[in-house]
């Protein structure tokens, strides 16, 4: 392993060659499909290299929204993302548990990269749930779950306000010579002094993190990092294009239609009904669900 490390810095130090032959701002030869998966409301795949994510979008109503109780009180979220990382996705066996810290970092890191761009539930009053499946893994799944998943967004017709795409960016330091690395493999990051996440769109960054494995970096050097991951953040926001660019008109045969209605607010008793006894009768009837909010907002 030290043997390995040892080669892998001398060669980008001093012979200025990555392991697969890149140079330092290159990125891996990228792919990116939509509507993979008939069936489900919204997917989208999306590889770089030998990374691949599965994003599959779900639509639900506000009986689906999740209650997060926390230290700050009680709260309710409309957009969940979650990441999932199968052990064969690195070649590997092990029991299929519960997700880890790992699995649930990512899966944050890649929500709080797209919830800048999430339509508001005035606009759009559905809940929405994105699942990354992370079908095989050299570098950086995070990133690719940012860029599959805005994809899967947009062909579930989520009218997200720009598609966002993420990199990985390394950093090798030493022999007086500071190295920046674009879409780090697994062995750059296992070897190299930085993980730094970049995500965003093309008017600005939604989501970083970085971790360092040395004392530090100066401001001028995170500068030419952000700058560099930039370059790499349009091209590969120029390949998602490809693929599709803006969300579709139309949601999709399988997801739930929800009209919102107005009634004044002395009216809300009136539709609710003794004990419910109203409301539970339109809903038997109908088979719709029926939220009813305190300002006379009526989701059906």
């Amino acid at each position: 392993m030290e043997v390995e490390e040892a080669e892998v810095r001398r060669k980008i130090l001093k012979e200025n060659v990555r392991v697969d032959g890149r140079a330092f701002d290159e990125i891996r030869s990228i792919t990116s499909e939509v509507s993979v998966l008939p069936r489900t409301h919204g997917s989208a795949l999306f590889t770089r290299g030998q990374t691949q994510s599965l994003a599959v979008t779900t639509l639900g109503t506000g009986d689906d929204e999740q209650m997060v109780e926390a230290l700050e009180g009680q709260k309710y979220k409309t957009f969940m993302l979650h990441y999932c990382f199968p052990p064969f996705s690195v070649g590997e066996t092990a029991p299929m548990r519960g997700p880890g810290r790992r699995e649930i970092g990512h899966g944050a890191l890649a929500e709080r990269a797209l919830l800048a761009v999430m339509p508001s539930k005035e606009v759009f009053p559905y809940t929405v749930r994105v699942v990354s499946e992370i079908l095989e893994s050299n570098g950086s799944s995070s990133m690719a779950t940012v860029c599959a998943s805005s994809l899967s967004l947009m062909d579930a017709g989520v009218p997200i306000k720009e598609p966002v795409s993420g990199i990985a960016m390394g950093l090798i330091k030493g022999e007086g010579k500071t190295v920046i690395l674009t879409d780090i493999a697994g062995v750059e990051d296992h070897f190299g002094d930085m993980d730094f996440k970049v995500a965003g769109t093309k008017n600005g960054v939604t989501a970083v993190q970085l971790d360092l494995k040395i004392d530090g970096i100066s401001l001028d050097l995170l500068k030419d990092c952000l700058a560099q991951a930039k370059k790499a953040r349009f091209f590969i926001l120029d390949k998602m294009a490809l693929a599709l660019s803006l969300p579709r008109e139309n949601l999709s045969s399988y997801a739930p239609r929800i009209d919102k209605i107005m009634i004044n607010t002395d009216k809300i008793g009136t539709v609710i009904g003794p004990g419910g006894k109203m409301i539970k009768q339109i809903i038997a009837t109908t088979g719709a669900t029926i939220d009813i909010s305190d300002d006379g907002t009526v989701l059906v």
